[in-house]
């Protein structure tokens, strides 16, 4: 299944943001324990290079269970210590063997065979069996948050001690490059600590780092180690490695800029200028992260689409891309962004048109709605106040409640009873598992996932809308001509357009921070995280 590969452009010191982008050219995405886990880690073993890779990171999590994964902290940890059978690559955008030892064997259409890397041991000296992949995969198939992705794999089994059968559900246009990469999901530690609740200590993995002494709350670290067990082929490149959580901006960029941090993530555009002054590359990386308005679906008056059209009709993005992002950002006229190979102009394409707002209000009869935005304290929070005078502009009174955890009061009620809120403002960047269509709308709209089963509440929203969706996803799946899985796909698109149970603002571009003096193969992610499985220290 095809991957894009994003672009790059660089701030240059001593120029103007504006004019510096404008002249350059394009060049290519824990809890509170500090608990020490015996993972059998060695900091003076496994290390090609040597000293210490700091990173400061803009995310918190308290949860460190790979199963079902998504924090923007914990999944890029994840991935540096846990393998897949196979690996998303960001920068090249392919899809790489990992702890497979090479390519599935196709058996039949719907039967492939994956033989494990030999050797493979995990971080505390055990051999990776089978066994546990079959148990991982399993696990992740009946997780609420990977279920959808993966649910065209029928069965998996271990056909013996180290070789894994698959049987898909159906065949399609790309069976086995799907394979492959929704095998990335699935990272795979000892099936005895598989868990479905939350996970306060790091399992162990077989990657080339191993979890160390580890804090995920904000002011935090997380410490890794080099795995003396990997026989992988990208070893640790430096002795020791060490992600500060600094989710505020100003602490963050202050880590980056004194030289405590080697790299930084999501920098904001209001202090690229003094870090290109102090030294530090900072990078702007196209890229699928978007900041998205979701609404509640269940609860009236935000069951009617005219309502939520109204919205995106009164946001006005130009002032807001240009104000609060710095212009780094692209307005859509589609879920995905035109480079996207699957890119279908959506029948409905939102602009700034408050008039139009207006008339949609009119015509529900909520002309003096009045309701709360829902917003998650990360960068996204500054955009809330535009975004506010916006909607009041057309008539709507809207109070801000900015939350640091908002998710676990946005998961489905046992009762089935409606959630609590109104509207949520948050970010979001499902790149991380691939830049394929699928992926993208399997995440969010999903029938049975947690963003359409609660938050969204699409799913119970009674029009029907979510199952039409899903039922051209699954044609789209199920095809096996690359026109008619087009033709399925741009029926998604356009209906998300219209019903806009959760839909993006804008494609948000990623600006990265680093010493490009002081590390070397290290590249800005196009996604969220930072990755250093290439990177060591000069």
């Amino acid at each position: 299944m095809e991957q894009v590969k994003l672009t790059r452009r660089s701030f240059v010191a001593g120029a103007t943001a504006a004019g510096a982008l404008a002249a350059l050219s394009l060049t290519g995405c824990g809890g509170g324990s500090s608990e020490k886990k015996d993972d059998g880690a060695k900091s003076d073993d496994g290390a090609k290079g040597g000293g210490t890779i700091v990173a400061a990171c803009s995310y918190k999590n308290a949860n460190y269970n790979p199963i079902g994964a998504s924090s923007a902290l914990m999944l890029p940890a994840i991935q540096h210590c846990l393998e897949g059978l196979y690996e998303l690559n960001y920068f090249s955008g392919k899809t790489e063997a990992a702890l497979a030892a090479g390519e599935p064997t196709k058996v039949s259409d719907t039967e492939y065979e994956v033989a494990l890397r030999q050797g493979a041991k995990y971080s505390d000296g055990t051999e990776v069996t089978a066994d546990d992949v079959v148990a991982v995969v399993e696990a992740n198939k009946a997780n609420a948050t990977y279920k959808d992705m993966l649910s065209f794999i029928d069965e998996v089994t271990a056909k013996d001690a180290s070789t894994v059968s698959f049987k898909l559900a159906y065949p399609s246009v790309d069976s086995d490059s799907l394979l492959k990469e929704r095998l990335s999901l699935c990272r795979v530690f000892p099936a005895s600590e598989i868990t479905k609740e939350s996970m306060s200590t790091p399992p162990i993995g077989s990657g080339a780092w191993a979890f160390g002494e580890c804090n995920g709350e904000d002011g935090g670290e997380l410490n890794f180690a080099p795995n003396a067990n990997y026989n992988g082929a990208k070893p640790a490149n430096a002795d020791a490695m060490q992600w500060l959580v600094r989710v505020d901006n100003t602490a963050r960029v202050t880590a980056l800029q004194e030289g405590t941090a080697v790299a930084g993530e999501n920098i904001p555009f209001a202090n690229s200028d003094q870090l290109v002054n102090a030294g530090v590359t900072v990078d702007s990386v196209s890229s699928y992260g978007i900041g998205f308005l979701m609404f509640n679906c269940q609860k009236a008056p935000f069951n009617d689409k005219r309502v939520r059209q109204a919205f995106f009709y009164a946001i006005d993005y130009d002032k807001l891309i240009s104000n609060q992002l710095g212009g780094q950002a692209e307005t859509l006229t589609s879920y995905l962004p035109k480079d996207n190979p699957a890119y279908h102009e959506a029948s409905t394409v939102y602009k700034y048109d408050p008039e139009k707002a207006k008339s949609l209000l009119k015509e529900a009869g909520q002309e003096n709605l009045s309701f709360t935005l829902l917003v998650i304290d990360n960068w996204i929070k500054d955009l809330a106040a535009q975004i506010q005078q916006d909607l009041q502009a057309v008539g709507l009174t809207c109070t801000l409640d900015v939350q640091a955890a908002p998710y676990p009061s946005l998961a489905a009620k046992e009762d089935n009873s409606v959630l609590d809120y109104d509207v949520f403002l948050a970010p979001g960047d499902v790149s991380c598992f691939g830049t394929n269509a699928d992926v993208h709308l399997a995440w969010f709209y999903g029938e049975n996932t947690d963003w359409c089963q609660g938050r969204t509440c699409w799913a119970k929203a009674g029009d029907g809308k979510c199952t039409e969706f899903n039922q051209y996803l699954d044609e789209a799946r199920r095809a096996t001509d690359a026109g008619a899985r087009q033709e399925a796909y741009n029926k998604c698109f356009d209906i998300i357009a219209e019903e806009v149970p959760l839909y993006p603002l804008f494609h948000k571009k990623v600006l990265t921070g680093y010493w490009a003096d002081k590390i070397e193969g290290f590249e800005p992610s196009p996604t969220t995280g930072l990755y250093f499985q290439d990177a060591k220290l000069k």
